[in-house]
């Protein structure tokens, strides 16, 4: 399949199966889902109807994943492209050259005589028309035998015509050509417009042979191994061999195998991978932990209640591919120009062939044949299909120097009509990582004076410095920023989910929730105004206290990226709603989005509850583009119509993306919208000035003019006007490189 309309044909023939109750085909995979009902229908029928309707299913391999199958089927598509157009380059350059001998060396200084010089082009002209040009023949034929046309079939057409006139004047030119002035070949016009289009086609295939990787990474997320208790004892087995049920242990440093509930112990689990969020979640006895998560401290002992398929990630992993798949293909507004300019095309053509044939001058066959052949030539798709394709390469070309990486060339043509940005909160409108936001004192005892602040963080960073605990880290990386001294307890304890104990130059420092604090008797009550303070500006209060007294509190936050706002504020300039999508708790959610100047948020909210916003956006007619860069928004940057992925973000949110922003600014996302306006405005002016050439000069070549002013338009001159308009479109295009 190679456009949409292979995707209806295919569609109309899998529905028309008796027994067929629904068909979806899939263009980015190259597959299809059939339900039917048993008994009805087979496998056997809807092979059959495929092949009927022109196109091929390939023989399953056996014990070959799916993932694997369509990965290896992709990369036998674009080597085939690729060897094809080497070989069809490497045969029209000396073509190309040789046609143009005299021209490029000098009058005269042809070394071969007329004859063997047109044999010659003949020969390097053939294997490109029937090898190289081959799938042009194949769609022609397929799209025929459905009473259709398409680009396959005026670009067969067209070359086909133009290679047969050539080999006529190569062998008959007495009886083909009336003059001197028509006894010419245009091997190498038919040999550079199958390379030409051919090229396009390859940079298709490999745009589409990225759709899987997401998929591929988020499955790679998985552990090979689980270590179960059996028979009273570990043992560590493939992940495949897990039963729902089954106990097992997650050490401290291991990723969680599937999904499941504790059991025994405790620690905190890194759940960024799903969550988003930079801060782990404790977990205990009779919590939920999904596989593929960081088990970062403790040993946990969980009972599996999902595996293989069912697991969350398996089914983030699904939801990914499924709205992939789900996307319509690269809209080509040439495609569907040709559904009616072809026909059109070919009945002039023939209304040219038997108007000169009937009324023309004499040779009137042989005029019949040459202006026919001139209208063919001059209707020649080449600068029709240019016009998409060149603007898309230029505009990618100069998005890359931007800093903007469009993976796909569908996305420039979709962005430009995106009236709805929604932005991830963390690592998209935030830094990614807790950091130490404030810091509120008791003033009292020896915390009393200007120096409070420095002495309660050195003794909490000094506390911490035991914990491997991510908010740990957040408390002495700001001491360290602020040039204190870091010192190693003398004495260290850590109770899971509550805090820590340490000792530090003789004094006893806790450091954690509020109830820690008063559980060890050391009551918080003149901190936790302080603390819902900053809670409601979206920072995670740790209280601290020294000697069994509450010293003060310390704000751990993930702050806002410095260019945050500013990129905000250009999107709704440019007539865009702002929507934030999070999973964190909606009070920090509320905080982030206010000092951002997101009016509208969403928080609390797993990967599929993201996906799922997308959706209801979409139902209301919003063309939606999402920001993101963690694996939970995966299934949303796959759903959107346009997908943003923040370049310093995890790979499979990148895969997931159409459009990169590789410095990790939202500011690149105003500067992709506009770059995708531009570069439409430019398609469309290509596809004036293509489709205007046409309509200007068929009927020139047709022969209009002729009974009043004696101008035709020979092949020679309709094949230089149809290279013009391909440098027309092109030059065009090229001023894209000088977008700012």
């Amino acid at each position: 399949m190679s456009c949409a309309s292979c995707v209806g044909r295919v569609e109309r023939a899998l529905s028309a199966v008796p027994g067929v109750l629904s068909a979806s085909v899939n263009l980015a995979t190259k597959s299809a889902s059939v339900d039917y009902e048993a008994g009805m229908a087979d496998p056997a029928a809807v092979r059959a109807a495929v092949e009927a309707a022109g196109y091929e299913v390939p023989v399953p391999v056996p014990r070959e994943d799916p993932l694997a199958t369509q990965d290896r089927l992709q990369r036998e598509e674009e080597d085939s492209l690729k060897t094809r157009l080497k070989i069809g380059a490497g045969l029209a350059v000396p073509l190309v050259l040789f046609s143009h001998w005299e021209m490029v060396v000098g009058h005269g200084a042809m070394p071969l005589s007329p004859f063997a010089s047109d044999l010659l082009q003949l020969l390097l002209a053939t294997p490109i028309q029937f090898w190289v040009g081959a799938r042009f023949y194949k769609g022609a034929w397929a799209a025929a035998r459905h009473y259709t046309t398409d680009m396959n079939t005026l670009v067969a057409l067209a070359t086909s015509v133009a290679w047969l006139h050539s080999v006529m004047v190569t062998f008959l030119p007495a009886e083909v050509a009336p003059d001197m002035a028509e006894s010419h070949v245009y091997f190498d016009t038919s040999a550079t417009i199958i390379v030409l289009v051919l090229l396009g086609r390859w940079f298709e295939a490999r745009a589409k042979g990225r759709t899987s990787e997401a998929v591929r990474k988020l499955v790679g997320l998985t552990p090979r191994t689980a270590r179960v208790i059996r028979s009273g004892g570990e043992s560590d087995v493939p992940i495949e061999s897990v039963l729902v049920g089954e106990s097992m242990v997650v050490r401290p440093g291991e990723k969680i195998p599937v999904d499941g509930i504790v059991t025994e112990g405790g620690g905190a689990v890194d759940e960024s991978m799903l969550t988003g969020e930079p801060l782990p979640a404790e977990k205990k006895a009779g919590d939920v932990v999904t596989g593929g998560t960081l088990n970062l401290n403790g040993r946990l002992v969980m009972t599996a209640t999902a595996v293989g398929r069912d697991t969350v990630l398996a089914r983030i992993a699904a939801m990914v591919q499924a709205a992939q798949g789900s996307k319509p293909p690269i809209g080509r507004l040439a495609d569907r120009i040709a559904s009616w300019f072809v026909p059109a095309v070919l009945a002039i053509a023939a209304a040219t062939f038997i108007a000169w044939y009937f009324l023309g001058p004499e040779p009137r066959l042989t005029w019949a044949m040459l202006n026919t052949i001139a209208v063919l030539i001059i209707a020649c798709p080449c600068a029709l299909g240019l016009a998409t394709p060149t603007s898309i390469m230029v505009a990618t070309g100069r998005g890359a120097g931007l800093g903007i990486l469009v993976r796909d060339g569908a996305a420039l043509e979709t962005a430009h009509r995106v009236d709805t940005v929604v932005l991830d909160k963390t690592g998209t409108v935030t830094e990614g990582r807790p950091g130490l936001a404030g810091i509120r004192y008791a003033a009292s005892g020896m915390h009393q004076g200007a120096k409070g602040e420095a002495k309660l963080l050195r003794y909490a960073a000094c506390a911490e410095s035991g914990s491997a605990h991510p908010l740990a880290s957040a408390i002495i990386r700001g001491a360290v920023e602020r040039g204190l001294e870091i010192e190693a307890p003398t004495a260290f304890e850590s109770v899971a989910g509550r805090g820590i104990r340490a000792t530090v130059r003789g004094h006893e420092v806790l450091a954690g929730t509020a109830d820690w604090l008063e559980r060890e008797g050391a009551d918080p009550t003149g901190l936790l105004a302080d603390a819902t303070e900053l809670a409601d500006d979206g920072a995670t209060p740790v209280f601290v206290a020294i000697d069994g007294r509450a010293a003060g509190v310390l704000a751990i936050a993930d702050s806002i990226k410095p260019g945050a706002p500013a990129a905000i504020g250009a999107l709704k300039e440019m007539g865009l709603d702002v929507v934030m999508l999070t999973g964190d708790n909606r009070r920090t959610a509320r905080a982030i989005a206010r000092r951002a100047g997101i009016d509208t948020v969403r928080a609390e909210l797993l990967p599929e509850q993201k996906a799922d916003e997308i959706r209801s956006l979409q139902a209301k007619g919003k063309v939606v583009a999402m920001v993101g860069d963690g694996i939970n928004d995966a299934p949303a940057l796959a759903q959107a119509d346009i997908g943003m992925a923040i370049g310093t973000g995890t790979d499979i949110a990148i895969e997931s993306g159409d459009i990169v922003l590789m410095g990790g600014e939202l500011a690149g996302v105003a500067s992709a919208m506009r770059l995708s306006r531009a570069t439409i405005r430019n398609i469309r002016q290509n596809l004036f000035w293509a489709f205007a050439y046409n309509v200007l000069l068929i009927p020139v070549a047709a022969g209009v003019l002729y009974p009043w002013f004696g101008i035709r338009l020979n092949p020679v001159m309709a094949a230089a006007a149809m290279g013009l308009s391909s440098v027309t479109v092109v030059s065009n295009a090229m001023r894209l490189h000088r977008f700012r």
